[in-house]
């Protein structure tokens, strides 16, 4: 694995704060999160775009952090299993086969620019125990530092059922607060969050969510795209609301949208924040 970087460090963006899509563009702390059906299977091949993208925001002087899924439906055809494992033991077996894969996947193609990155597996025990939260927001801190770029996946291998976090639009949430993000984008399959799922008759885009909409009258699915994830647009939405309240601005879009996103583009569905205290 190659140790090299950039050996001149650019300039941060202007930190303002970000209150509406083309903020995300001079964003200084930006979290992405991308799932397990985007980068894995036969679409393991948007792994190098998805990377062009983060590291074009690396490249302004950005720093980034990814959270993201894929380490069981990665380590599903090494186990020559053609589905998601239902019992736990398959599952961290497959966890820690995948995520071996996943980074090796994600570090051949930072390679390309010069970027090396960090691996950080978390459990919802550690965000919620004080030692091990401050532990993980240190290191974060530093790996960002040191121009590295953090990749974050739930601890598969260890958690159990009842410890998880569910999903890990959560946990991208939960990151985002932990260091303080100026932005975070969940990535998915759909280039927006819809007033019902899209393929249904009538589904708008929801293009702007002020901070205190409840979304009346706005119906959300929760099954993963192609039996390999955990969350729908539900967990998103609750993720985003955390984010939000947590002073995180959240764009949800979809993957193939990642570098219109960090753009500034105006695509997907952006969550005001509650301003915070200066």
């Amino acid at each position: 694995m190659s140790t090299e970087g950039p050996l001149v460090t650019p300039a941060r963006p202007d930190g303002a704060p970000v209150v509406d899509r083309a903020g995300i563009a001079r964003a200084r702390r930006i979290v992405v999160k991308v799932g397990s059906s985007s980068i894995s299977g036969e679409n393991v091949g948007q792994i190098e775009p998805l990377v062009d993208a983060l590291a074009g925001a690396y490249a302004r002087g950005a720093e980034v952090v990814l959270v993201s899924s894929g380490a069981i439906a990665t380590g599903l055809p090494h186990l020559r299993l053609d589905s998601r494992p239902t019992d736990l033991a398959t599952q961290q077996a497959a966890a820690a086969v995948g995520q071996n894969v996943l980074i090796y996947r994600y570090q051949q193609s930072l390679r390309r620019h010069g970027i090396v990155a960090g691996q950080v597996l978390l459990t919802a025990g550690d965000m919620r125990d004080p030692t091990p939260r401050s532990n993980a927001q240190r290191a974060m801190d530093r790996l960002l530092e040191l121009r590295i770029l953090p990749i974050v996946n739930e601890n598969d291998t260890v958690a159990t059922h009842e410890i998880r976090f569910g999903d890990n639009d959560r946990l991208a949430a939960l990151v985002a607060e932990l260091i303080g993000a100026d932005a975070l984008v969940l990535l998915s399959d759909v280039d927006a969050l819809y007033t019902r799922p899209p393929h249904e008759p009538g589904a708008v885009a929801l293009v702007d969510v002020p901070v205190g909409d409840d979304l009346a009258g706005v119906t959300f699915g929760d099954a993963g795209a192609a039996g390999v994830g955990t969350g729908g647009a539900g967990t998103k939405v609750a993720a985003a609301r955390h984010a939000a309240a947590a002073g995180t601005p959240v764009l949800v879009t979809s993957t193939a949208n990642v570098a219109l996103a960090l753009s500034g583009a105006a695509v997907g569905t952006f969550f005001e924040a509650v301003p915070r205290a200066s």
